[in-house]
């Protein structure tokens, strides 16, 4: 571990000079020819980090680089839609299973973009890569609601579900059945999918964690039903108060678990987002003017900071960490018109229901004009 000194974030304003720059500038030095953006320089990269790295990307105005993202994951997507959990060098790092998460997340990816570009030609190249990515998520949703977290090798369902993992999916099921309006596709099993699991995540907490320990003590588990629209209003308030104390460090940001003297970067990030979703404007701008103080040199952010020994750890400056600084940075400041997609939920009408609506009111105007 390195030792760290701390500036007080009475120092640093909400964003530091340079930020969006600086930030991209280290994005795009860790991604790879082939537009996979790893953790860091020789480590891996999975779906959903590499999403999260493009989005901020996207947001500092460097598309070409995010296009290359989006461009690699539906090159390498498998015939049933899905990714394996991880690649490296140009070759599958983990085969073991298939997160539902990850592979639902390459719709809020590419909504995201083209809220930012408001490019519909991008819609439309990558509207099947998010189809078949969405059709394989929903073929691991019980009848409870719930989706289950992965499938093994085979591609046999690995029968458990996380909340985390399920938050994340309801915002990506979101922003699929936008991709899907916005072209003129009606899916209205989507819609019926994303309402079953929203039920479970807010009314169901027993078809969660049901084979292994509960993931309780994790942070994201407390405050992603907030980040992702499953809960909203009063209710999101009282869910964030409610373990406040428990997870957040006055002063230097969201413990990743309970029982660990370690803040993390991208949790942090998280929780502002979610906390301006709540309404809660003020705590969120003092949380991330707090987090700057781990940018390093080079424009990357240090993942974690172990308060305890005062030392940074890991040793690693993630891309998808500076990925997650920028999405806030947007929440915060409505840098780009993507800026609202954590902090708000907007479902377009059914092309469908449109068209339905066109016709009845023709129809009324024919049977006026008649009489």
């Amino acid at each position: 571990m390195s030792d760290l000194a701390i500036s007080s974030p009475a120092e640093i304003g909400l964003f530091p000079r340079g930020f969006l720059r600086d930030s991209a500038d280290y994005i795009l030095s860790q991604q790879l020819s082939d537009g996979a953006i790893p953790w860091f320089d020789g480590g891996y990269a999975d779906p959903w980090d590499h999403v999260e790295a493009a989005m901020g990307l996207s947001i500092a105005g460097e598309f070409a680089a995010a296009e290359k993202a989006y461009r690699w994951l539906a090159d390498i997507q498998l015939a049933d839609g899905s990714w394996w959990a991880a690649y490296k060098d140009g070759e599958v790092h983990n085969c073991e299973r298939r997160e539902s998460n990850f592979v639902a997340y390459v719709a809020t990816g590419v909504w995201h973009h083209y809220l930012i570009t408001g490019d519909v030609d991008f819609l439309l190249r990558y509207w099947v890569t998010v189809e078949k990515a969405v059709e394989f998520v929903l073929s691991l949703q019980t009848e409870h609601g719930e989706i289950h977290w992965a499938v093994d090798t085979d591609g046999k369902p690995k029968e458990d579900a996380l909340i985390t993992g399920c938050a994340s999916i309801y915002k990506s099921l979101e922003c699929a059945i936008n991709i899907a309006h916005r072209l003129g596709h009606s899916r209205p099993h989507w819609l019926a999918g994303r309402t079953a699991l929203g039920t479970a995540l807010r009314e169901r907490p027993q078809r969660f964690d049901r084979t292994w320990e509960s993931k309780a003590r994790f942070s994201m588990d407390w405050f992603y039903p907030v980040l992702t629209g499953v809960v909203s209003g009063s209710g999101a308030r009282a869910r964030l108060q409610k373990k406040w104390d428990e997870f957040v460090v006055a002063g230097l940001g969201c413990r990743c678990v309970n029982d660990e003297p370690w803040v993390t970067v991208a949790e942090s990030c998280e929780l502002t987002m979610a906390l301006i979703a709540a309404g809660e404007m003020g705590r969120a701008a003092k949380l991330y003017r707090g987090l700057h103080r781990w940018q390093d040199k080079d424009g990357g952010y240090w993942t974690g900071y172990v308060y305890r020994d005062q030392a940074i750890w890991p040793e690693e400056k993630t891309t998808w960490t500076v990925g997650a600084m920028l999405l806030a940075a947007d929440a915060l400041a409505g840098l780009t018109p993507a800026s609202g997609l954590f902090t708000s939920v907007r479902l377009l009408s059914d092309p469908a229901e449109d068209t339905e609506r066109v016709d009845r009111l023709h129809q009324f105007e024919l049977s006026g004009s008649q009489g």
